[in-house]
């Protein structure tokens, strides 16, 4: 008779994790995603342009959403890059112009479109520089505007958390100077 240590060697891996009944430990769970960093410093168009269709996440894959912001823009009017990176694509995808950059210390591209382009493939870029213009093109939105997009890899994110709060709430407080009011005594 085999002792009960000797059997699992006999059998083989496979048979000695069926005879425990058990395939080990669990495996380690995949680490979360990392945060999207706050690290934009101008919005793609305007200062504080609205938000005609903002952010839907997709069920599945293929599934109905919206994978980025819609943001209300005047045909012609400067498109430009939110943040520092490298032009990853310059061109024209599904007959509408697509500017992708790709954002610097991040594993993050954004996207915008409809662009004309007026950068180029591997161009660097620095925060609120011009990639291009807004394009008449498409029937995105009931009227005309920008699709801003971000993805990390394949899977899309909200655009607005590239935003830190004092950019997407309207900016800093401004104290403005009193006039006409008395200096107390003192």
């Amino acid at each position: 008779m085999w002792a009960a240590t000797a059997l699992p060697l006999a059998l083989g891996a496979t048979a000695a994790r069926a005879w425990v009944g058990a395939d080990g430990p669990p495996a380690p769970a995949a680490p979360p995603d990392p945060p999207v960093p706050a690290v934009g410093r101008a919005w793609p168009v305007g200062v504080r342009p609205p938000v005609l269709r903002g952010w839907q996440p997709p069920a599945t894959v293929y599934g109905a959403g919206h994978r980025g912001v819609d943001l209300g823009a005047a045909p012609g009017e400067p498109v430009r890059a939110v943040a520092a990176g490298r032009v990853s694509y310059a061109g024209r995808v599904a007959g509408r112009g697509v500017v992708s950059v790709r954002l610097t210390g991040t594993d993050l591209r954004t996207t915008y479109e409809p662009v004309t382009a007026t950068v180029e493939k591997g161009q660097e870029v620095a925060a609120g520089e011009v990639v291009g213009t807004v394009a008449a093109e498409g029937a995105h939105c009931p009227t005309v505007c920008v699709h801003w997009g971000l993805l990390r890899g394949d899977a899309y994110l909200d655009p607005l958390l590239l935003l830190p709060p004092w950019l997407l709430n309207g900016g800093p407080s401004r104290l403005l100077p009193v006039l006409g009011v008395a200096l107390p005594n003192g």
